[in-house]
Order: C-alpha cells, then structure tokens, then sequence
C-alpha cells in the first residue's frame, strides 16, 4: 500500500510551505518499509526528517565548497600517506574532527614543493564545509592582493570584520613571492584580525626562519609568527615532489656522459 494521492498533494504542498523539497520523495520512498517494518508513526516521522535533514546538509556542504575557493577539491582519503610518512596521522586525524575550529586555533604546514601541503590544507577545509563552517582559500598573493585593494578603497576594517566572520580561511604558499612593505603590513594586519578569534591553515615552502626575508622585516615577521604558532599545529613534510615522482630527471653530469657517447 503506498501513500494516496490526498495524502502525497498534501504532503507535496506542506513540502513546499517548508521549503523541503526532497521531503515527499523521502515520505514515499519510506513509507513501504515503515509499514512492513510496523515502524510506529514517530519512528516513521523521525526518519523522514533525519532524511530531509541529511540532504540539506549535503547541499549546503557542496555549496560551501564551492563558495570556498579551492583551486580544485582534495580529500584526506585521497592523501597518499605511502609517499609523505612524515605526515603524522593520529594529527592529521584529529584536525579532521575539525575541534580547532571551535577554538580558534590555526594549521602551519611547511615543506619543500609537491609535499603535500596545499593537498592536506584543501582537504582540511574541504572538511570544515562539511561540518557546517564557513571557508575561504586562496594564495597569499590573492589574499595580499585583496587587502590592498581594500586598504585603498578605504575598507580595510570593514573586509576584516567580515572575513573574522569565516571560521577558517586557508593562506596557501606563504613565501613564493616577497612582499613588499605595504604587503608584508597588510597581511599582518590579517592575522592580527583573526587571532584567537577564527582559524587560519596556512602553507609555506620556508621554515619560519625564512619568514623575516619574505615579508622584509623581520621584527614584523616574528610579531605574526607569534600570534600564528601561539595557538597551532605545525606539521612539516619532508622528502620530494610527488608530481615528479613519475618524472626521470637527467643530472648535468649524466648530460655530458650521454653527449660524449
């Protein structure tokens, strides 16, 4: 016996008074089952809702990645941990729960290019949108990039106070490019914003002792270390580049052996 057609109209127009579409298709889809399982009608209602529930967390979660930012969508599943070992798990494990969000602690990831950084820091925020949080990536250029046109349109307060209003914003590849002084005080001014407020992942390929040369100063390179690493988890990855780890590279003095052959 399925729903009649009285009921599923009136089901169909208290699913659009609630603005839940996929409500109906979860009623009709459960309702033989209820019946066969003799499920009682709170049993049954509860999992209608549970239904609604979990599809709009899944829409809302795809929607906050997509507003996120990511250069491309990377999972912790996806991580290969074979090639990069002195990625810790247990760590890495419990960032995912996403507790450091609540917190207002940050995520340091250093290593040389192609170790995986940017992957864990995308996955983490990837993450983070499924546990309900708000999320913006971008390089530090970008960011410094955003700040300044801010600073000169006068707004500079204003982006801040919005962007403490993201739980977690990912700075990826802190140290490709020097900054210059106008730059180098912007971003400060980032992380002074958001400390012990909101989150920040951010990747570097330097060591913070390479900080002070990126940013031309290293008094306001230390200050911003400091409120960085006072509440974080650093994690430094070791070892090669994993998009060349298919890749044969020919050492000069091999060239010249070759060409004397």
């Amino acid at each position: 016996m399925s729903i009649t057609t009285d009921t599923q109209k009136e089901l169909a127009h208290l699913a659009r008074a609630l603005k839940a579409p996929r409500l109906l298709a979860a009623a009709e889809r459960l309702a033989p089952i209820a019946r066969e399982s003799n499920w009682s009608h709170e049993q049954y209602l509860a999992a209608v809702l549970s239904q609604e529930v979990s599809s709009r967390e899944a829409s809302g979660s795809r929607l906050r990645i997509k507003a996120a930012g990511f250069d491309s969508v990377k999972t912790l599943e996806d991580f290969n941990y074979d090639f990069q070992p002195a990625a810790p798990r247990d760590v890495i494990a419990h960032l995912s729960t996403g507790s450091y969000l609540l917190e207002g602690r940050n995520i340091v990831l250093l290593g040389p290019p192609g170790t995986g950084k940017t992957h864990l820091a995308t996955a983490l925020g990837v993450k983070a949108c499924g546990q309900g949080h708000r999320v913006l990536s971008a390089s530090a250029t970008n960011w410094v990039n955003r700040l300044t046109t801010s600073y000169r349109a006068g707004t500079l307060a204003k982006d801040l106070a919005k962007l403490r209003r993201y739980p977690l914003l990912i700075v990826d590849e802190v140290g490709y490019i020097p900054f210059e002084t106008e730059a180098a005080n912007l971003f400060f001014q980032l992380v002074s914003s958001r400390y012990e407020h909101a989150s920040l992942i951010l990747t570097s390929n330097l060591p913070f002792s390479g900080w002070g040369e990126v940013f031309g100063n290293h008094v306001v390179a230390s200050a911003m270390i400091d409120r960085i690493v006072h509440h974080a988890e650093v994690i430094t990855l070791k070892g090669n580049s994993y998009r060349l780890k298919n890749t044969k590279t020919t050492l000069p003095s091999e060239k010249q052996e070759n060409k004397a052959e």
